[in-house]
């Protein structure tokens, strides 16, 4: 947490370079003269740069300012994407439905911008036979290859093989395709709703 610049009477350098309340470079001026500018336009006097020689301060509004920076730093929060790691598990001897549905919800988390472990896991002898967990892992990422591509191949750990898929689309991409496509579910089932 970065702490709050100095303010009026806390800035204890004899000169500072004043920048006035509408931008403007004033120069370098005596502290006296600087605080006085400010205190008679009733705002206070910021020190911006405190590293410089002389330090450089700006007649402004402080609580005026900490809440533009508060609000800036909000904004970079929420505009930052969270990457989200989802997880599906298979088996060796899977069935063909059982792929289907592990297929299509693969498919669900790459469109919807997430990466997906794929998880292998082997029971008893199946561990003898690692390449038959390779082949469904190689199928399945050839049938997701139109929304994912493969982040890290297939690679056996013990009783278990994994696989990550990456998305295509960025996140934002997707999120962005996704709330325009209900947009226009949504204006479609007004345009049918009036049209009765």
């Amino acid at each position: 947490m970065t702490t709050d610049p100095r303010i009026n009477d806390r800035i204890r350098t004899p000169q500072v370079r004043l920048i006035n309340y509408t931008g403007e470079q004033v120069g370098v001026v005596d502290i006296e003269a600087a605080l006085a500018m400010a205190d008679e336009i009733g705002l206070d006097l910021v020190e911006i740069a405190a590293e410089a020689n002389p330090p450089v301060c700006k007649i402004m509004d402080f609580g005026k300012y900490k809440y533009e920076v508060a609000q800036k730093a909000r904004e970079a929060r929420q505009n930052q994407t969270h990457i989200v790691v989802k997880e599906v598990r298979l088996t060796p001897k899977i069935e063909n439905h059982d792929y289907e549905t592990k297929r299509s919800a693969v498919e669900k988390f790459l469109k919807g911008g997430d990466k997906v472990k794929i998880t292998m896991k082997f029971r008893g002898r199946e561990q003898t036979r690692p390449e038959l967990g390779y082949k469904v892992l190689q199928r399945l990422a050839e049938d997701v290859t139109e929304c994912g591509f493969i982040e890290f191949a297939p690679k056996q750990e013990g009783r278990s093989m994994t696989m990550v898929l990456g998305p295509t689309k960025k996140k934002t991409e997707a999120v962005a395709e996704q709330k325009a496509a209900r947009a226009a579910k949504e204006k479609a089932a007004e345009a049918a709703d009036s049209a009765e």
